[in-house]
């Protein structure tokens, strides 16, 4: 999708829209005008196939849509994990097959939203991988305050960001989200799983009145899976000055091929996702 093809500013469309589920329903996106809808086509195949998923806009650059929202929750001692849907078995064209799948927030959220870029072979993207899914701290992350303080594995804490309303490296505004980057479902895994994750007051506030942002972010924590949608690079959130000048200091750029994309606007995607490797 071109540049061109994005919510111009003076159109006064709200960060977090709400979306619509459902193929009647999307037919009528144009006349709405609150929400996005990105398409990318790839053979479907068991395990595959058309999917809606929540994701933080793509507002520029080459990427066809949003990376995929992770939602989460934090536990009763502080710490942040991602939810994995619930796992049943059930029959795709014909043949019995493994989901992870659940209703969560009025959306039905999947294993399928993560199944692009060659995640889908990941073990961690098997329905049946066991993990504690808590979020953990990878070993080489961009962020001062995050390598002095985390080994490679640790778990993110809620006190790692006690300082989020006014946290800030000189890259966009301070007190606008404080980030890290981090791994999912991917101990004792060959593939990691990248994720980021960031708190913000904006979140909390956009939380407030959304049944999707209340079902699937927690204390102004939002996550993504940190996959360019374009060629699978892995962007980054306030790591590099250079977002100034492809798009909004506060987004998430990819350096690869300039792809941004907004965090505080999460949008609906259409998509068709790869089959899971038998």
């Amino acid at each position: 999708m071109s540049a061109d093809d994005k919510y111009p500013e003076e159109s006064g469309r709200r960060r977090f829209v709400k979306g619509v589920v459902g193929g009647s329903a999307l037919a009528g996106v144009g006349a709405l005008g609150t929400v996005t809808v990105n398409s990318a086509t790839a053979s479907p195949g068991a395990g595959g196939g058309a999917t809606q998923a929540w994701a933080i806009e793509n507002t520029a650059g080459p990427a066809p849509r949003g990376m995929p929202q992770i939602p989460l929750e934090v536990d009763d001692e502080g710490y942040i994990r991602g939810i994995w849907p619930d796992v049943e078995t059930t029959l795709q064209g014909g043949v019995e097959i493994r989901i992870a799948e659940m209703d969560l927030g009025g959306t039905t959220y999947s294993s399928e939203w993560f199944q692009y870029c060659g995640v889908e072979g990941y073990q961690g993207i098997q329905p049946g991988y066991e993990s504690d899914n808590y979020f953990r701290s990878d070993s080489a992350p961009p962020y001062d305050w995050q390598s002095s303080s985390k080994e490679q594995g640790d778990r993110f804490h809620v006190d790692d960001f006690s300082d989020y309303t006014e946290w800030g490296n000189g890259i966009g505004d301070a007190g606008a989200g404080k980030p890290a980057t981090g791994t999912w479902r991917s101990q004792d895994a060959d593939d990691v799983i990248p994720i980021q994750v960031i708190r913000s007051k904006r979140v909390e506030q956009a939380a407030q009145n959304d049944e999707w942002l209340q079902a699937s972010t927690d204390q102004g924590f939002i996550a993504w899976l940190n996959k360019c949608t374009h060629f699978c690079c892995v962007p980054g959130y306030k790591q590099t000055e250079d977002v100034a000048r492809f798009g909004d200091p506060n987004g998430v750029y990819c350096q690869c091929h300039q792809s941004v994309y907004d965090p505080f606007s999460v949008v609906q995607t259409l998509f068709t996702a790869r089959p899971r490797p038998d």
